[in-house]
């Protein structure tokens, strides 16, 4: 390999870990395959993306302006503020317990939670000193950013842990909120295709020195037994070639969410849909995409562990499995009137109207940019029909998530 940057080492080791698994296992499901390209320790997406342990300052991560994407946390700290109001409110109903923790689930480059503790600071109320803040990161390189954009609050005395995974905090440990932002988009999910009228898994094979599907016989009855939920099989209408995804992991990592949370709130934010709208007939090529330099492809199989892969959300299957293991849904809301709920519109009266500062804000609330494309879900835990502010506007029915209404 003389020649080869690390950069290209990495890749390599990567390709050809795959390689010898579907060699000696044969054809692996996608969710495998999506879980090396984004997560192996040595090549994976995320777990070499961004800037390197020795020069995290600089902003040329894959996640930002210059990178591959940028997250909501890389528009404004609009979010952050109006959260904070947000966390206040659940802090109220929970009895302003001590502490109050907040935990955040691949939380990226760490600005999100440099924003919320910086609008806990300026808010200037007691929750400050009783809050502590844990991000849950698998990634060396990411947590090296997120420990370089936190230094400041560390350095002041700030309550501040890492740890790897959910499984480090102990059963029912968790007094306060379970936060993450465009997390479960990126959890592996397994992919099916509708073959002479069967549903058939689609696995990833390597023939003839490429990477190509195999269709085959669902790897687990889970598949099914999901697809059965979330689906009216005897009027499923999807064509021939129909494909979709079914995502096992984010209702595994819905009971992970659970079982830590003794009492309170979990508040996931990302794009997607309930199961009616996600399993419409007119979804026929599913909601997988690939992004490198901004720029959207629906091939995963270029640049392996050099481009990000993400599927939009199964709401109602989080919704389904939070009420199986003790989440009760708070609400269900869009971004732009989660925002608008805890006053977004206020904390913008004093911004120049044309600039920059409120050209970046404003994506939070237009229609058609983030604000209606973002979902929010909120569930509790251990509380009598809590009233939230940031669900104060719904713009969706009542029972959306159970199939009586949609989302578009």
């Amino acid at each position: 390999m003389s020649g080869f940057g690390s950069t290209e080492i990495c890749h390599s080791i990567l390709l050809q870990r795959i390689i010898d698994e579907i060699s000696q296992q044969g054809p692996m499901t996608f969710a495998r395959f999506m879980e090396l390209a984004l997560y192996d320790q040595d090549g994976g997406y995320y777990m070499t993306s961004g800037t390197q342990a020795s020069d995290v300052s600089r902003e040329d991560s894959r996640i930002g302006w210059t990178g591959d994407f940028y997250t909501s946390s890389d528009v404004h700290p609009l979010l952050a503020r109006c959260l904070i109001k947000q966390i206040q409110e659940m802090d109220a109903l929970l009895d302003h317990p001590t502490p109050f923790t907040v935990v955040e689930m691949g939380p990226g480059k760490g600005l999100l939670a440099r924003d919320v503790l910086q609008a806990c600071v300026d808010d200037d109320s007691d929750l400050s000193s009783r809050l502590t803040y844990v991000l849950i990161e698998r990634s060396p390189v990411m947590r090296a950013a997120q420990e370089w954009h936190l230094r400041d609050y560390r350095e002041k005395g700030r309550s501040i842990e890492w740890h790897s995974s959910l499984s480090a905090l102990a059963h029912g440990s968790i007094h306060g909120l379970v936060l993450s932002n465009e997390l479960v988009d990126a959890l592996p999910v397994h992919r099916v295709s509708m073959v002479n009228n069967r549903l058939n898994e689609v696995f990833v094979d390597y023939r003839d020195g490429q990477f190509c599907q195999h269709l085959g016989e669902p790897s687990t009855p889970d598949i099914l037994a999901y697809i059965d939920s979330y689906t009216d099989g005897s009027n499923r209408t999807w064509s021939e070639g129909y494909c979709t995804e079914v995502h096992l992991e984010s209702v595994c990592w819905m009971a992970d969410v659970a079982h830590v949370l003794q009492r309170g709130f979990v508040l996931t934010i990302d794009y997607g849909h309930t199961a009616q709208d996600y399993y419409d007939a007119s979804r026929n090529n599913g909601t997988l995409l690939c992004y490198h330099k901004h720029t959207a492809s629906s091939n995963p199989f270029v640049r392996i562990g050099e481009q990000d892969m993400t599927a939009h959300v199964n709401f109602s299957a989080l919704a389904s499995k939070g009420a199986h293991v003790g989440l009760s849904v708070t609400g269900f809301t869009n971004l732009m009137h989660f925002l608008l709920g805890l006053g977004a519109d206020r904390m913008l009266t004093d911004v120049d109207p044309e600039s920059e500062e409120m050209q970046s804000a404003i994506q939070f609330l237009r229609p058609h940019s983030m604000g209606q494309t973002f979902k929010i879900l909120v569930q509790h835990k251990a509380l009598e029909s809590p009233t939230l502010q940031g669900l104060k506007y719904r713009p969706f029915f009542d029972g959306v998530l159970q199939g009586d209404g949609s989302i578009g």
